[in-house]
């Protein structure tokens, strides 16, 4: 645990009703006591009417005062709430004697970083624990719940025995060749190896699944003018967030809208249409904007129809593309799959399901986690050593080398939960927390 003792503000700055300030570490416990003038420390687990005072003696405000003593508190470390009224002063007066008594202001995300420290939570549920406070629907509270109850977690873990299992085999067989622990066979070895690797393959999916839901998606609207952008993000939002008109060049700016489509939160952006030239500097300088919105884009809508020219692409969207064909209602066709596009009508909302599903994929399942992008990283690299290990399974010569891919690839899963990590990694996965969480 640590030597000292932190304290944060763990509710924001804005006024509201109920404001609380967080304290943990080996001292939580006493200068509560101390700020609250009573005879003896709070009681475990049960919320106190108190009054907290300044060092003058006069009352700063009353509320209701927590302790938890360690090692059973979030931190695992002595801690204590104080839940005050909402006041940035207030709040701000009891931080400052809290400092007083011989806290320190928490760094951000610290409550956190102790939590993981201490053997509470493992460091992908100590992420969920943002995830679920930045959580934006349904689907995302409910999917960074399951990851700080360990779902994602677990299944690393169990992939990770896996690969200590399986190399444990190989390097048995190294160290005793002449020991009497069985014939060699490597096929078997192969069969075990490749049914481990379809389950990483398929907690890949999973995994950037979490992160769609957890980070949301970019999505960038284009198109030539008239194509019927504007109509496909009303469809979409469901309401008339942008104008639309027959006459071309309505969209003249870059005009986002919120939303969250097969529980995935998104950001679509409508773009003003791109040709060639325009003789309107304002125009062109929409167009100007909606190239530069493409830059940041997760996925870039490419919108086709029968009465607007195809436009040209630049080499480096192209493989975040999806190109719809709008208007079918004009050209009596079916809306549907055809080839590498989607046919739809924005107008008649045909197809739009089917746009949804290529765009953010199915439906999200019940026990969908969250995750982040250095999680589906490090399975990715945990994938490429597996493979590695499974090419050199296929000759006695260079099992020691598949030994090596699986010990890399074990690493590369204990870099989601902790087991493996670096001073610099916790640094920068911590500072992006709020302080006082």
């Amino acid at each position: 645990m640590s030597n000292d003792t932190i304290a944060a503000i763990a509710t924001g700055r804005a006024a509201a009703a109920v404001g609380i300030v967080r304290l943990s570490g080996p001292e939580a416990l006493n200068i509560a006591q101390a700020l609250c003038r009573r005879s003896r420390p709070p009681a475990a687990r049960q919320a106190t009417l108190v009054k907290v005072y300044a060092a003058d003696g006069e009352i700063i405000d009353e509320g209701l005062l927590l302790g938890f003593p360690g090692p059973a508190s979030y931190t695992g470390e002595n801690s204590a709430e104080l839940q005050l009224h909402g006041s940035a002063f207030v709040l701000d007066a009891v931080l400052r004697r809290c400092r007083q008594l011989g806290a320190r202001l928490a760094e951000p995300g610290e409550f956190s970083r102790r939590a993981y420290e201490n053997g509470k939570l493992d460091l992908a549920q100590a992420e969920a624990v943002a995830d679920l406070i930045a959580a934006e629907s349904a689907d995302a509270a409910r999917a960074a719940q399951h990851s700080l109850q360990g779902v994602f977690s677990q299944q690393c873990m169990e992939l990770a025995d896996d690969l200590l299992s399986q190399r444990s085999l190989i390097e048995a067989w190294l160290d005793f060749p002449d020991e009497d622990i069985g014939e060699l066979q490597l096929r078997p070895w192969r069969e075990q190896l490749e049914t481990t690797r379809a389950r990483l393959q398929a907690l890949v999916a999973d995994a950037q699944n979490g992160v769609r839901l957890t980070q949301g998606l970019t999505v960038l609207i284009v198109g030539a003018p008239n194509a019927g952008k504007s109509t496909l993000l009303n469809a979409l939002a469901r309401r008339e967030v942008a104008i639309v008109s027959d006459i071309a060049g309505t969209t003249r700016d870059v005009l986002g809208e919120h939303l969250t489509l097969n529980g995935v939160p998104i950001r679509l952006v409508d773009t003003a249409g791109l040709r060639e030239s325009s003789d309107d500097p304002i125009e062109r300088e929409g167009m100007k904007r909606a190239r530069d919105a493409a830059q940041s884009a997760d996925r870039i809508l490419v919108l086709e129809a029968p009465d607007t020219p195809v436009i040209d692409l630049p080499p480096q969207w192209q493989d975040r593309v999806l190109r719809v064909r709008n208007k079918t209602d004009l050209e009596n066709m079916p809306a549907g799959q055809e080839g590498d596009s989607i046919r739809i009508s924005a107008k008649t909302g045909a197809g739009l399901e089917l746009l949804v599903e290529a765009l953010v994929g199915q439906p999200l399942q019940q026990t969908a986690f969250s995750a982040r992008q250095r999680h589906v990283d490090a399975l990715q690299d945990a994938m490429f050593h597996v493979d590695h290990s499974l090419r050199h399974m296929t000759n006695v010569a260079t099992l020691e080398l598949a030994a090596e891919e699986l010990r890399l690839g074990q690493e590369s899963l204990g870099r989601i939960t902790g087991e493996s990590t670096t001073e610099d990694l916790l640094g920068k996965i911590f500072s992006s927390f709020c302080i006082g969480k």
